[in-house]
């Protein structure tokens, strides 16, 4: 899909906002509590309370691995995810930091959806086009740390190719990914604090 940008003065926001993406089970939200703990503001991600949700104590079978397989309203459920995570977006001009970390952006939902090969609403092009983020931090795929659960149903193969589904779709939007080497989480820290600096300047 080609993509049309828009010119958006991300100024005039006050503030930069930081996506932090990758496939399941990359050390995302341990990244992200860790910015927390040392005073930056940070919105967390939503799909893995939906999730919990919609099984409502269903039993699922392993091989089941996308969370549209067991919902009953797939398009609900992925309008309630990118409405969601806009509103993470809108909310973040009302706060007075000068870095805005986000656990996923909105061009995420899309990425899943190619993934799954489910059809994509013009109107969710539209949102990744308007609402933008100053940076992308792209963790990739670690075996060494995937580990399965009742939220994160991909197995490490699927993660992969999620990963890659994520660089694409944000490629496409006019993105540079940064990748986020492996490491200490302390390591992962200082190279997403010391980066921050850089582009802070």
């Amino acid at each position: 899909m080609v993509y049309v940008l828009l010119p958006i003065d991300m100024k005039s926001l006050g503030n930069k906002r930081i996506v932090i993406t990758g496939g399941p089970g990359t050390g995302k939200t341990v990244l992200i509590s860790s910015l927390e703990e040392n005073g930056f503001y940070c919105f967390h991600e939503v799909i893995r309370t939906m999730t919990l949700d919609a099984l409502n104590g269903k039993a699922v079978d392993k091989l089941l691995v996308n969370p549209i397989d067991f919902v009953d309203d797939a398009k609900s459920f992925n309008d309630e995810l990118i409405n969601a995570r806009l509103k993470h977006f809108t909310n973040g001009k009302n706060i007075d930091k000068k870095h805005l970390f986000y656990d996923r952006g909105l061009p995420d939902v899309i990425a899943y959806m190619n993934y799954f090969n489910q059809p994509i609403e013009e109107r969710y092009n539209d949102l990744c086009l308007e609402n933008r983020y100053d940076e992308v931090l792209i963790l990739p795929p670690w075996e060494d740390i995937y580990v399965q659960d009742n939220e994160r149903m991909e197995n490490f193969e699927q993660a992969c190719g999620i990963h890659q589904h994520l660089e694409k779709t944000y490629i496409d939007l006019g993105y540079k990914p940064i990748e986020v080497p492996f490491g200490t989480i302390e390591n992962r820290l200082q190279f997403v604090v010391d980066l921050i600096e850089k582009i802070g300047e």
